[in-house]
């Protein structure tokens, strides 16, 4: 429906990766199920151990849990449209869709830079104040932390998404991107979109600068801390306990600032999907695996929770063959 010289736009096309043969697209679609699957299996595990193993009810698992609720969000919001665009060709969403995909994805994106930051404090915390650790770091405080982490995505979701939003858009409807995301959604619309920019902008900035500057206050405080421990040993051991989050936090934090700060000049849209890739799928599937490998209580309540389910699947066995 034209009204005067803007279109209104029904539904979008998700460009993804149809530039490619199809045979790559395959290829693609293969492994990024995969990565999926590995996705929401890693992260289940985590969950499911961290409430199921009384050695595992430590605030510092407490907050891994909730980074693996967000993870699991975070994929089904993108992974499951870009796998059908891919294997079935369908590369349309819905006005209404993709508000909806764009909306989730801020509001797990601005969550996840917060939670990271909540972690940080609590290993902070952990190493620094080991004696005070449980007093300070009790059920009541770690739930309030957890809800400051989860409530910033609320309001930047909202306020940014209904904006886009209530733009007109041109009769151009193809967002050069695997996912609704905010700069290709942009490039569509036909009004002046500065004020949205500039909020857009300082948006960001904020959203990533201050979670990341509370990180880097947390590890200053924790270096200094474990520089003073005398032994070896111990300062192994106390960067042992927030190695697996730093590693976390570096890889999410690169791959964030390599697709929104770089400059327009070597930011190119096939760059950027490579790069949204790596934050939105990868780093997501890695999480677990980090946090398993690199953790020894980790590893060893996921041995106790399998030998339990094997244990109690026998005596069932057991049960019925009676």
């Amino acid at each position: 429906m034209v009204e005067g010289n803007w279109t209104k736009v029904n539904e979008f096309s998700l460009m993804s990766f149809s530039s490619l043969p199809t045979e790559i697209q395959s290829l693609i679609f293969l492994t990024f199920l995969f990565i999926y699957l590995v996705t929401l299996l890693g992260n289940s595990l985590i969950i499911l151990v961290t409430l199921a193993d009384p050695m595992l009810h430590s605030p510092m698992y407490f907050f891994l849990r909730n980074l693996s609720f967000l993870e699991i969000g975070f994929n089904l919001v993108i992974v499951p449209k870009m796998l059908g665009t891919l294997i079935a060709q369908d590369t349309t969403i819905s006005f209404l869709g993709c508000a909806t995909q764009m909306y989730f994805f801020f509001f797990f994106g601005v969550s996840e830079c917060f939670l990271l930051a909540t972690m940080a404090y609590d290993r902070y915390v952990a190493i620094c104040s080991p004696l005070h650790y449980p007093v300070i770091m009790n059920p009541r405080t770690r739930a309030k932390l957890a809800a400051v982490s989860w409530f910033p995505g609320i309001p930047m979701a909202t306020v940014q998404t209904t904006w886009l939003f209530s733009f007109p858009f041109c009769g151009i409807n193809k967002v050069n991107h695997f996912f609704c995301d905010s700069p290709p959604v942009l490039r569509l619309i036909c009004a002046d979109t500065v004020l949205f920019e500039i909020y857009a902008i300082i948006g960001t900035i904020l959203v990533v600068m201050i979670p990341c500057l509370l990180i880097l206050c947390s590890y200053t405080r924790i270096a200094a801390a474990i520089l003073k421990i005398p032994s070896a040993k111990g300062k192994h051991k106390a960067f042992s306990t927030c190695s697996s989050h730093l590693l976390v936090v570096s890889l999410f934090y690169v791959s964030l600032s390599l697709t929104y700060f770089r400059p327009k000049s070597n930011n190119s849209p096939e760059s950027k999907k490579v790069l949204s890739l790596c934050y939105t799928v990868v780093t997501p599937m890695l999480n677990p695996i980090i946090y398993s490998l690199r953790n020894s209580e980790v590893k060893n309540a996921l041995g106790r929770t399998f030998h339990k389910a094997m244990g109690v699947r026998t005596a069932f066995c057991r049960h019925f063959e009676v």
